[in-house]
């Protein structure tokens, strides 16, 4: 069976030279394994000399005989896109940004699973709590843990108390001067 069949517009010296001028290392061994194959090696030592297996550079072949040096780069897709229009999603920072209302909606603060709740209820789409936190990340918000107050706290007290902190200590407090000792280590010396 004959191996299949590779491309000849481009030298293998024009490979080798290409894949040193290559950023992405990945496109670069695969520049390397095709210019071996190209100069007579086996697709084997070929692939193995670009750390690869023998199907593998057999796929990248295909590619290049498709599209050239081009195609052996990584596409990656951009992945599925959000459910939420760009409207739904602009809406939906306003409202996380404002917070919720602690007599209707029941909480102090948002939690994914609210949010969730508010997507399915008010746009009916419905995610995942994970899925939420990755679009929250997406609109620049981040979670975060509200510092807990108690019901029953006393602002004016609190004020009384920053403010007598951030007096200077009296002399009362302050440490007693003590006389240096004759030892550099510290501790006291034995009497002779």
């Amino acid at each position: 069976m004959a191996g299949l069949w590779i491309r000849d517009d481009m030298a293998p010296q024009d490979l080798r030279r290409l894949a040193r001028s290559e950023k992405d290392t990945r496109v670069a061994r695969r520049l390397l394994a095709i210019a071996g194959a190209l100069d007579g090696l086996s697709r084997e030592a070929a692939a193995r000399l670009a750390g690869m297996d023998r199907q593998t550079l057999r796929d990248w072949v295909i590619r290049y005989n498709r599209a050239g040096p081009a195609a052996l780069s990584d596409h990656w897709g951009s992945g599925r896109p959000c459910r939420l229009t760009e409207g739904q999603q602009a809406s939906l920072k306003a409202i996380v940004l404002a917070g919720p209302d602690p007599e209707v909606e029941g909480v102090s603060t948002w939690r994914l699973i609210d949010l969730c709740r508010i997507v399915r209820e008010r746009f009916g789409v419905s995610y995942a709590e994970t899925g939420m936190a990755r679009l929250m990340r997406s609109l620049d918000l981040s979670w975060q843990t509200p510092r807990p107050r108690h019901a029953e706290t006393d602002p004016a007290a609190q004020e009384r108390f920053k403010k007598r902190a951030s007096r200077p200590p009296s002399p009362r407090s302050s440490p007693s001067t003590r006389t240096p000792s004759a030892s550099r280590s510290g501790s006291r010396m034995r009497p002779e």
